[in-house]
């Protein structure tokens, strides 16, 4: 137990320090749009245009990509609601203000970002399907990732851990679709 709280201490302790650089960090103009553009980009309305784009242009194997991404990002929902509840952990701003970012939390708590859970589920789930989207998508979900730190959301823990949970069930998705058509 006073490994575990050791090693969590460490943690926290570089969570916060970088989150006072990046806070304190007036990033060119072109930055903030496309960090405001990739977090807005991540409260789905992205995912919802690609699913229906795949399922009216995506060939045979639309139903499969779409349905595995969408199971990937429903579990994945569920998943982050649940470890948010159990973590608690306050997210940066609320800690400490931001110098250029205004963008409002979509929950209380920052422990895991589900912005970048959602992203890399949806990227493995559907780059598996359609390998010439893969640079594509794994590009947005990072520039998601990234952003949830830029604009003060996460903790560059909080996204490490949505992106490594998010592959995850990007990967269970895709085994149980390959377990489900035999």
């Amino acid at each position: 137990m006073a490994v575990t709280r050791t090693v969590w201490g460490m943690i926290e302790t570089r969570d916060h320090r970088l989150m006072r650089r990046v806070n304190r960090w007036l990033a060119p103009r072109w930055v903030r749009y496309w960090m405001i553009s990739s977090t807005r980009a991540g409260d789905g309305w992205l995912w919802y245009s690609l699913g229906v784009m795949l399922l009216l242009f995506g060939g045979a194997q639309r139903l499969a990509a779409v349905g595995a991404a969408a199971s990937a990002a429903i579990a994945g929902v569920f998943l982050f609601k649940l470890l948010k509840k159990v973590s608690h952990r306050p997210r940066p701003c609320q800690i400490e203000p931001h110098c250029w970012a205004r963008v409002l939390p979509p929950d209380q708590f920052s422990f895991p970002s589900g912005h970048t859970m959602t992203a890399f589920s949806v990227a493995v789930a559907l780059s598996a399907f359609y390998p010439l989207l893969e640079g594509p998508l794994f590009f947005v979900a990072c520039s998601i990732a990234v952003s949830r730190i830029l604009l003060g959301m996460h903790f560059l823990s909080d996204v490490l851990a949505g992106a490594l949970l998010g592959v995850g069930l990007g990967c269970a998705a895709l085994a149980l679709h390959t377990f489900l058509l035999r």
